[in-house]
């Protein structure tokens, strides 16, 4: 007589715990501005390098040498990324990515802000507009005396309101993200920081170059 072992099954997904995309959160008038700005600056640094005479074309690629970099760490690079495991949020010159159990706690007041480890970090991807905030709370009143039922789901994170601020909202929904994956069991509590050299060598270098072009003329 003979018997066969019957291999373990493997595990399968808990369905009470579904899988979301990655979140992306970035303010669309920063982006905008940046794109603006390096346009510019491209345009007027390129014009006095083809024209300028003396020591006006090193004087100008000095400038878009500290230009451009800090241009593009304050408008394009800035960005919030929220996925299942871990939070990330790239700032001008810092790039901090937490696990949710790391997540001590998210606050939007005169600006967003992180906390972890004790720590205060700015979520300069989701700047605080007070004119957005009134412009909300003028439709959010309207709202009401509509009889709108809608116009107080905004207390509750993660209601479908549209009559809160954006920074208001992004920051209610990364408090229900961690709420919903830093509270399960073995999650790990891990939080790195990096700097971003990639921004800050070449606008100190072309800051460098700026003040010995300047010296010596």
């Amino acid at each position: 007589m003979t018997s066969s072992e019957n291999p373990a099954p493997e595990p399968q997904p808990d369905p009470g715990q579904p899988k979301y995309a990655e979140r992306s959160y970035r303010s669309t008038a920063g982006v905008v501005g940046g794109v603006l700005m390096l346009a510019i600056t491209l345009w007027l640094g390129i014009d006095a390098i083809v024209r300028g005479t003396g020591n006006t074309p090193w004087l100008a690629l000095a400038l878009m040498l500290l230009i451009v970099p800090l241009v593009v760490a304050f408008t394009l690079r800035p960005v919030v990324l929220a996925g299942d495991d871990r939070l990330l949020v790239r700032n001008p010159f810092r790039t901090v990515t937490a696990s949710w159990a790391a997540v001590e706690g998210l606050r939007s007041g005169y600006s967003t802000e992180l906390f972890v480890e004790g720590k205060k970090y700015q979520l300069w991807a989701v700047p605080v507009s007070m004119r957005a905030r009134k412009r909300a709370a003028r439709a959010r009143t309207r709202a009401a005396a509509a009889g709108d039922p809608g116009a107080t789901l905004g207390a509750r994170p993660g209601a479908p309101d549209t009559t809160r601020a954006w920074s208001d909202r992004v920051v209610d929904e990364l408090r229900e993200l961690a709420e919903r994956h830093g509270a399960r069991e073995g999650a790990p509590s891990e939080v790195t920081v990096r700097w971003a050299y990639e921004v800050i060598a070449p606008a100190v270098a072309g800051a460098v170059v700026l003040i010995v072009l300047m010296a010596i003329g």
